[in-house]
């Protein structure tokens, strides 16, 4: 009579869980991508939505399908061998939804997933999602020149004569803007993980004014495809992303906060972001802030991350017209190889304009702290660029090493500091300064002195102190001096035993130079 009651109880249990699954196949979805299985789909998370929430299962097999929209309490779980192929017809994505491109709140195609407004979803599993973007690439890139105006063009049209455009309206030309592959909005409490994901239309994870999100052990791999930035958390706030694996066609990871007026106006910051244990392999940037922040970035932390062949490593970009600010960042422990431009990018100027009275147009970035890095085979260690009314502020670089062909460019900058810094060039000084004031340089050296070159120069820079340095062996000029602006240095407490001259300077250069 016990075994009997115990069985009764377990089978009891079973299918109580058991109802906790959705299967899609029991919904009509064909496993062998015989007939597109939207509405399939679509029964299924209408099921257990009804029932309060549940897991949509997707066996193995390979189903096409159109967007798949999401409601709170829904977990889309993917299984090991399970494909879901997106349809490549525009008209599949239709009717337009409220979404958000590239910073600017628009009306638009649906994502391939969407979410609007719930709680707590998950997309997870170890199968694979194919957004086959490439239609939608050829398409937008204007790959066949002489294609005419399509109807979703003039639906866009229709549906977006009211919005706030940002500075430069010609990004809304065409009336054609490709869909994120992942878009939640205004929605708490987002799971994704363990999916692969690949051949995304534009951003791939692109979560907007969301709160409480988790990215963990996802692999993104967008080749040779215009703008598939892998992971964008913008407008959001308390983001993790983790353990995850991505080689794309633009930035591998980025922070954002919306696009001029548009952003500015809906004055939603992108803050406390942690992103840790990553890789990152082909795309223009490993993690990179901006240029859309116009709501403001700040309290980021990235850590133990892996870029290997990124054409950047860290990149903050920004530009006139933006305003926000980008505050409270730390960078730890990261190893950059192959990269092949800047290491490390904090530029004002992303795109080139003329000096303009302070407004809420003027972007800022300050109080930004990277440590133990290590940067092997760039083109160029770093780049800071601020604006003449406002420039960079408050940076610093502790126990950094890097072998470049270039050093690091500082200019338009202030309080800006250096930490026992290793740059090893072959082509020029491991540190060159102008139009910047208040710079520190404390035991930063180059065990690879160049001849004829110095480790530091120094152009039209104020307030500068360099100390407890020690330079190498073979060391030339270790400091260069020039521009009528170059004033208040002061050289201390360093060991210029092993370089020939410790200071050199021009003509012009006059004003309170202390060498000790």
């Amino acid at each position: 009579m016990k075994k009997l009651l115990i069985a009764a109880c377990c089978l009891v249990v079973t299918n109580l869980y058991a109802q906790d699954y959705y299967n899609v196949i029991k919904f009509g979805a064909k496993n062998d991508s015989s007939a597109i299985a939207t509405k399939a789909i679509a029964k299924a998370i209408a099921a257990a939505s009804k029932a309060g929430g549940g897991t949509v299962y997707f066996p193995a097999g390979k189903y096409l399908t159109g967007p798949i929209h999401l409601k709170s309490n829904i977990t889309i779980l993917i299984d090991a061998g399970a494909e879901l192929h997106f349809s490549d017809n525009f008209d599949d994505y239709l009717p337009m939804v409220e979404s958000r491109y590239e910073g600017v709140d628009v009306f638009s195609f649906s994502p391939l997933f969407y979410a609007y407004k719930v709680e707590n979803i998950a997309i997870k599993g170890r199968g694979t999602i194919n957004g086959h973007g490439k239609k939608w690439w050829d398409f937008v890139e204007g790959y066949k020149k002489d294609q005419p105006r399509i109807a979703a063009q003039l639906l866009f049209d229709s549906l977006n004569k009211h919005i706030l455009l940002p500075d430069d309206p010609a990004q809304m030309k065409r009336g054609f803007l490709r869909p994120p592959f992942i878009q939640p909005m205004y929605c708490k409490n987002i799971l994704i993980e363990g999916i692969t994901i690949i051949n995304s239309p534009f951003w791939t994870i692109n979560p907007e004014f969301c709160e409480n999100i988790t990215v963990n052990a996802v692999t993104i791999n967008n080749p040779h495809s215009p703008n598939t930035d892998g992971i964008n958390a913008e407008s959001c706030k308390y983001v993790h992303v983790s353990n995850c694996h991505i080689s794309v066609g633009d930035d591998c990871i980025t922070i954002k906060s919306g696009k001029d007026l548009p952003g500015r106006t809906k004055a939603m910051p992108a803050e406390n972001y942690t992103i840790t244990n990553c890789t990152m392999l082909s795309g223009h940037g490993g993690v990179v802030i901006g240029s859309e922040m116009s709501g403001d970035v700040k309290k980021i932390t990235i850590s133990n991350c892996v870029f290997d062949g990124t054409d950047r490593g860290i990149r903050i970009k920004t530009a006139r017209g933006r305003g926000g600010v980008v505050e409270e960042v730390r960078v730890s422990n990261i190893i950059m190889k192959n990269i092949k431009d800047q290491a490390f990018v904090l530029d004002m100027q992303y795109t080139k304009t003329q000096p303009e009275p302070i407004t809420e147009r003027t972007p800022r970035f300050r109080n930004i702290h990277y440590s133990n890095i290590t940067v092997v085979n760039a083109k160029n260690a770093g780049y800071i660029n601020g604006l003449e009314e406002m420039p960079v502020e408050n940076i610093s670089f502790n126990d950094i090493q890097v072998d470049a062909e270039n050093g690091f460019t500082i200019q338009k900058a202030k309080g800006i500091s250096f930490h026992n810094v290793q740059v090893n060039t072959t082509a020029g000084p491991a540190f060159k300064t102008a139009d910047a004031s208040d710079i520190e340089f404390n035991n930063v050296k180059t065990i690879k002195p160049l001849a004829g070159i110095p480790v530091i120069a120094i152009n039209n820079t104020s307030d500068v102190y360099i100390h407890n340095c020690w330079p190498a062996k073979g060391t030339g000029n270790f400091v260069q001096l020039k521009g009528t602006q170059t004033k208040n240095i002061t050289v201390k407490y360093n060991n210029f035993s092993n370089s020939t001259k410790s200071v050199a300077k021009d003509d012009d250069v006059t004003e309170n130079i202390v060498v000790e």
